[in-house]
């Protein structure tokens, strides 16, 4: 079978290696997507040789263990593990799930599905009606817009340097979209508006609690958005990080951030049973109509176009959201 192998950093090549055996407790899935992660970018610019990715797949089944029940040769699945851009995988039984009839191929990657329903767990609005600011409204970014609708957000406003993608954030629910240059002084809790910041519990001069957002959920993944998202929250508001901040260290006003008493929270998931639940509910929610997100993989490559699926993904090319691999052909 093909599998793609990196050659160095920013290249690959296509490799024929075994199809893998199965054990009697696995299922040995023929892949038919495996999508692009944002996680797997920086690691893709700095690869070594023999070095592999991918982790969000979907196929059907091809093989099935003597002592696996619920699944036969020729159900279209997905779930975590098994990973690779490769023609065929192995995936453990507990891990994986049945698509709905009515959810396409292409939205049917659930791993980054799981990975929001695991941010719309941390991220409830307090009160429904609540206003939260999304800054990045890339894929992820986008599926959280819609999702805070769904959940009783009334004012979403998403916060994106891109005009397209501002564009696209509206059509997924956002009540107002904003470049950053465009953000009012009364959108931010900074030291420039604060005036004064009290210690002597007589009162502030500002009003803390509605300048900013109580809510804030950043989904960029770079420096510049993460101070951002710091800067937006109002005093003891909530800073969400869902943005994958993996090429180099982060440096942030913790000052200010403390001085706030705003709530970080980290929102990547690392219980990978609790995560396969999160991927079920995302299938059903998307699959009843609940959770509005579908037709975001605009962009479908071979597995010889890896390294310029990873370029595009990087200049956005032709307003991309969400790539993926096609490793049948």
């Amino acid at each position: 079978m093909k599998q793609i192998v990196m050659t160095g950093p920013r290249t690959s090549e296509i490799r024929q290696v075994d199809i893998p055996k199965i054990t009697e407790d696995q299922v040995l899935v023929k892949v038919k997507y495996t999508g692009m992660c944002h996680s797997e970018f920086y690691p893709w610019t700095v690869a070594e040789p023999g070095q592999i990715f991918g982790h969000e797949t979907m196929g059907y089944v091809a093989e099935v263990g003597r002592n696996v029940k619920g699944f036969s040769v020729g159900d279209r699945v997905t779930g975590l593990g098994g990973g690779g851009y490769k023609e065929y995988i192995v995936m453990e039984p507990d891990k994986m799930m049945h698509i709905p009839n009515n959810i396409k191929d292409e939205d049917a990657i659930v791993e980054p599905l799981g990975c929001l329903m695991s941010v719309g767990s941390r991220m409830m609005p307090n009160l429904l009606g609540d206003s939260i600011a999304v800054v990045g409204t890339g894929y992820m970014g986008l599926g959280m817009i819609s999702m805070f609708k769904a959940m009783g957000y009334s004012e979403i406003v998403g916060i994106d340097l891109r005009e397209e993608a501002r564009e696209n954030a509206l059509k997924f629910g956002a009540t107002k979209v904003l470049h950053p240059d465009e953000l009012e002084p009364e959108f931010y809790l900074d030291w420039k508006n604060w005036e004064s910041p009290d210690l002597t519990r007589d009162g502030h001069k500002s009003d803390i609690f509605h300048l900013g957002f109580p809510n804030v959920m950043e989904f960029a993944g770079t420096p510049e958005a993460l101070n951002l998202a710091g800067g937006l929250a109002c005093a003891h508001g909530r800073v969400g990080i869902g943005g994958f901040h993996n090429d180099t260290l982060r440096t942030v006003d913790f000052k200010l951030w403390n001085m706030k008493a705003l709530e970080m929270i980290n929102c990547h998931e690392r219980r990978i049973m609790f995560e396969t639940e999160l991927c079920h509910r995302a299938l059903d929610l998307i699959s009843k109509g609940i959770w509005k997100f579908t037709g975001l993989t605009n962009h479908i490559y071979t597995m010889e176009e890896f390294d310029k699926a990873q370029y595009d993904m990087e200049n956005h090319t032709n307003n991309f959201i969400k790539g993926a691999v096609k490793c049948d052909e």
